[in-house]
């Protein structure tokens, strides 16, 4: 068997940022995978609250440089890399002034939701990919964790089907019960789109709020990890929808932990 190539999307993982269980399980999976002969790459947002000089990141220049469109504009991306103490393991960060250098995640210090968010995961998921490109890198599965990941697996299934690095990638994704309150504006379908997305493929979205994120990520997964026991009345019912289409499973924390996520992997590919 040859060595699985594995991308690890999240919006935080430890020892950078840890705000939720994400950051726990970001960590500790690819390192297990690693362990198994897989080889990994990781992409995560360079938050804020990140400290550049303590955990020593650094610019990548070759892989910085592209500008990301969200809506009518375009922004400068730029990529970053750390290592993981104690780990084989580097993590790249993507980087932009405008979206990512407030000395928060997603809530302000009064804790109120960032009212771009959408953009934020936009250009993000957006960024993710073509970073991936420019490292020349094909995965053959792409672990989406957390709502902020979701639009990952519906631009890999239609602007990039065609793209050879992306040709046979399988997706994967984890949904984290991480709901927010807050509802999107009406133009956000019209910045997620993209070259071969029509409207319709984007019904799932119409709801702009949190269930919709994960009700696309959902859709153009081909396999669904549930990391908690109870989710709302929503996402039950969503779950149920495509079980008939798609592997949705729930794999326990536990000691067989990295064995089921190391079959689940090589079964997505065979």
């Amino acid at each position: 068997m040859s060595k699985l190539r594995i991308l690890y999307v999240a919006s935080e993982i430890n020892p950078f940022l840890q705000t939720s269980e994400v950051a726990d399980f970001v960590r500790k999976l690819p390192q297990g995978m690693q362990e198994r002969g897989m080889e990994i790459r990781i992409l995560v947002p360079r938050f804020g609250l990140i400290n550049e000089r303590k955990n020593r990141l650094h610019e990548v220049v070759r892989l910085s440089g592209i500008n990301i469109a969200v809506g009518d504009e375009e922004k400068p991306l730029t990529i970053k890399v750390a290592s993981i103490p104690n780990a084989k393991l580097q993590v790249y960060f993507i980087d932009n002034e405008d979206y990512f250098h407030r000395k928060s995640v997603f809530f302000d210090k009064q804790n109120r939701f960032h009212a771009d968010n959408d953009e934020r995961a936009i250009f993000f998921c957006k960024g993710v990919i073509e970073t991936v490109k420019k490292l020349g890198w094909a995965p053959d599965i792409v672990h989406c964790n957390d709502w902020m990941t979701s639009l990952i697996p519906m631009y890999l299934k239609t602007t990039y089907k065609n793209d050879p690095l992306f040709h046979t990638t399988k997706t994967v994704f984890t949904v984290y019960n991480n709901k927010f309150e807050h509802k999107f504006n009406t133009d956000l379908i019209e910045k997620v789109k993209m070259m071969d997305i029509e409207d319709s493929m984007l019904a799932n979205l119409q709801s702009a709020d949190y269930e919709g994120f994960i009700k696309i990520g959902v859709q153009y997964s081909d396999a669904v990890i549930k990391a908690e026991e109870e989710y709302s009345e929503d996402l039950v019912q969503l779950f149920d929808e495509f079980n008939k289409e798609k592997k949705i499973d729930t794999i326990e924390q536990g000691d067989d932990l990295l064995d089921s996520y190391y079959n689940l992997y090589n079964e997505l590919v065979s």
